[in-house]
């Protein structure tokens, strides 16, 4: 998904959307795929015998967002029926000013105790699921639309029409299905995680942070519910002549809202893993401002669970955990089909807790299309080929190359063309640096293949060397670890270790300190005595490895591992990135965790080198360590292994840490970071197990806490009531036809011309927020695709 293997086959004028008109800009692309198909095209390849072969292609779907998907798709994205998967069996209500698509009750079996709770929305729910609607049923629905002129003036196609019953959502048939194949394709277009994700977080932080620009928690959202008749303690009341609004619990005090803040402004990142979020902080550590998609994504899946655990109640608090767990589910680089079938059932459940605590109106279409995700997911595989991260970047770069504002598309095509001809010609120049050959910033460069593995580990150094003398106790601990760790000399170990049984069998004596203590000695003298003798075994890096190291040794403030930074915690708390996070797995489950302390590079004969970390372990027992909900808490004050703190430096999984508020000062989150472009491949005997890629996202357990809903207490105990700077007279106006309550057996019409104009308007506000979100400085953030990140 490089920008270079990218190709922009249709630009499409400005500067208002074409909306259901799509289709007539699509039409040489429609032709050409059209010939791909059916005929295919001669291509140059040198796996074939004459060097021509015939290359066929054909269109696997769409990745886009939500608005450009009506006008792709053909299905309005507004209205009761705004879903494309449910269909006319969407769930939804009319709230004052807008649709909310509420009631996933449905969606649970038809004998769940949840569907007779009247604290939903104040009814039992008798209907049934949703049906799953097919292929062949799309086509029938299909056949029922009528074809319309394209076009806007009312001389050629722009006459309003309304649409009919049996047209449900359809305002056209895509030209995609005049592909012979396309009607066959059950993941035609994909729901685009990145913005899904974006809009839930920003829906999220709006209502718990109070934001008045993007809190769900309106005057309008509490007037719903005294419509509905559910949740009387929450509803606006008169106090003399000031309306007033009762605090809840799903949003922050002013205190906490600070403390939120502060949290987000206190985290530091590894070197690019993702943006500096300290910058989007007000100034008064009030509200979140200027969030970027990638932000958003980091902040759901890594700082949200952490941030509020101790700023709501338990049951709010457990909701927000299990939705951003399914989204480190779904953003995983490796997917288990077995894993996703169960986030499909969760998530019904999870939508069920969000509606049992926010308000109607905070269920708006994209809170509901999370749960066809999984879905997608098992249809389509990882996310991170089918989400718009890549273009949306791409896009950037095409509006980069606009310099002339008033010919935008004829900027962008010669841009294109010229640096389509450059990336041509920068795969044939060797000598000269191009995209194709430029390093990275944290490449550790090539390393010579050595015997001996502990002196193969690639690393390269940064900063200013220094020397370091060590003790003879911290010497012989290291030289021990080098030669305990490296397996060439397993059978060496294994011999002296048998020396040892029979020397020391009636001695009540710790055979192991004795192996530490002594090997080194023991192996330099059988090592030497075997290279007096010529043996062919003893090669010089053998004979080097047996030798005592120098007594004075490097130190560095950082070193390049394997294509990750790290560094020293001394010199990192000085930085806005954290890259002083180690971790090692065990011999079993277990994981050690631990801060980086110096990095020291011990040299032996030949030039030979090895470099070892030192670091500070922590506890790691049930008192000092503790997880739930997939959150990982550490006590940093307990240290452990004092007497073994040394580790290779390939040896070192890097993590980061992140404050804890809800247990003390001295209490830290663990993050474990996953980095572009470095795979680790092992065998792990999983190929028998139905899987898209290999079980990643197995490795976050998604559990929903059913708990008692009667308990369930939204009245925030620290505020009893906030005042509105409104007329009271407000409070007992009239509504109006449009704030009418419709639940989706209502029949609405809405005409083509009326549906276009809102989606229109919806396009326009999506895209200048596209456009805002898009522009990333390269220098200042980088993306990644899982680990979501």
């Amino acid at each position: 998904m490089k920008a270079e293997y990218l190709m922009l086959s249709l630009l499409i004028p400005g500067p208002q959307s074409p909306g259901k008109d799509m289709d007539v800009f699509l039409r040489p692309l429609i032709d050409e795929l059209k010939e791909l198909w059916v005929h295919g095209l001669d291509t140059r390849g040198a796996a074939s015998e004459n060097g021509v072969f015939r290359m066929c292609a054909a269109l696997l779907w769409t990745v886009n967002d939500f608005p450009a998907r009506s006008s792709l798709s053909g299905w309005s994205g507004q209205g009761y029926r705004a879903c494309p998967t449910c269909n006319e069996d969407t769930p939804s209500m009319r709230v004052i000013g807008k649709t909310a698509y509420f009631g996933h009750r449905r969606f649970l079996p038809t004998n769940h105790h949840w569907r007779s709770n009247l604290q939903f929305d104040g009814r039992t729910e008798r209907k049934r699921p949703p049906r799953r609607f097919s292929t062949t049923n799309i086509l029938e629905q299909l056949h029922r639309v009528k074809t319309g002129i394209p076009g806007k003036h009312p001389n050629y196609g722009g006459v309003k029409r309304k649409r009919g019953d049996d047209e449900l959502n359809w305002r056209k048939k895509s030209i995609f299905y005049e592909l012979p194949y396309w009607a066959t394709i059950e993941l035609k277009y994909n729901l685009d995680v990145m913005h899904i994700e974006k809009n839930v977080c920003d829906s999220l932080l709006g209502t718990l942070l109070a934001d008045p620009h993007k809190s769900k928690d309106t005057d309008n959202a509490r007037r719903d519910l005294a419509k509905l008749s559910i949740r009387h303690e929450l509803h606006l009341f008169e106090d003399g002549n000031k309306l007033m609004k009762p605090a809840v619990d799903y949003t922050f005090s002013e205190a906490n809202r600070r403390k939120f803040c502060r949290f987000i402004r206190s985290v530091k990142f590894p070197d690019g893993f993702a943006s500096n979020l300290s910058k989007n902080v007000a100034q008064n550590d009030s509200r979140l401002l200027g969030l970027k998609s990638h932000d958003c994504h980091v902040i759901m899946q890594r700082l949200l669970p952490v941030g509020c655990r101790s700023l709501v109640n338990k049951n709010i608090w457990s909701t927000i955990v299990e939705l951003c767990t399914f989204f480190k589910q779904l953003c995983a680089s490796t997917v288990n089909v077995s894993d996703m079938v169960e986030a499909q059932n969760q998530l019904v459940l999870i939508l069920c807790k969000l509606e049992r605590i926010f308000p109607p109106a905070f269920f708006d279409i994209m809170i509901h299309l999370v749960l066809h995700l999984p879905e997608e997911a098992i249809l389509g595989g990882p996310v991170h080929m089918r989400w718009m991260y890549p273009f949306e970047r791409y896009l950037k770069r095409l509006k980069d190359y606009v310099r002339n504002a008033a010919k935008p598309e004829g900027s962008i095509a010669e841009g294109y063309v010229v640096d389509e001809a450059l990336t041509f010609c920068s795969r044939y120049f060797d000598d000269v640096e191009t995209r194709f050959n430029r390093t990275d910033m944290n490449d550790d460069g090539i390393h010579p293949t050595r015997q001996m593995s502990v002196f193969e580990s690639q690393c390269k150094p940064l900063g200013k060397q220094s020397y370091v003398e060590l003790d003879n106790n911290d010497r012989d601990k290291a030289e021990f670890y080098i030669l305990n760790n490296s397996p060439e000399l397993e059978p060496y170990l294994n011999e002296h270790k048998q020396e040892l049984h029979v020397r020391l069998r009636e001695r009540c004596l710790n055979i192991n300190e004795v192996h530490r203590t002594e090997f080194a000695g023991w192996f330099f003298e059988k090592i030497y005595a075997m290279h007096r003798m010529q043996a062919p075994e003893v090669t010089i890096e053998l004979l080097s490895l047996s030798s005592k190291t120098n007594m004075v040794v490097s130190s560095y403030p950082a070193y390049i591992v394997n294509g990750v930074r790290f560094v020293t915690h001394d010199r990192d708390v000085r930085l806005r990135t954290q890259n002083s996070g180690v971790s090692v797995p065990g011999t079993g489950q277990e994981m050690f965790y631990g801060q980086l302390q110096q990095i020291l590079e011990f040299s032996y004969l030949n030039g030979f080198s090895v470099v070892l970390f030192r670091c500070k372990w922590f506890k790691c027992d049930n008192k000092h360590m503790v997880t739930e909900n997939n959150i990982t808490s550490i006590d940093i004050n307990g240290e452990a292994y004092k007497d073994d703190q040394f580790i290779l430096a390939s040896q070192a999984k890097q993590v980061f840490y992140v404050a804890d508020p809800s247990r003390g000062p001295n209490w830290r989150v663990v993050q474990h970071v996953k980095h572009r472009s470095i795979w680790d491949i092992t065998d792990d005997g999983l190929s028998d197990i139905d899987l898209l890629q290999h079980n990643s996202s197995s490795n976050f357990t998604l559990f929903v806490d059913l708990g008692n809903l009667q308990e369930i207490n939204l009245l925030r105990r620290d505020q009893d009531v906030i005042p509105i700077v409104q007329p009271v007279t407000n409070a007992s106006r009239p509504v109006t036809d449009d704030s009418s309550f419709l639940n989706d057996a209502d029949e609405v019409e809405l005409s083509d011309e009326e549906d276009e104009s809102v989606e229109e308007y919806a396009d326009e506000e999506t895209d200048a927020e596209n456009e805002i979100d898009t522009e990333e400085d390269d220098d200042d953030r980088s993306y990644h695709a899982s680990d979501s990140d």
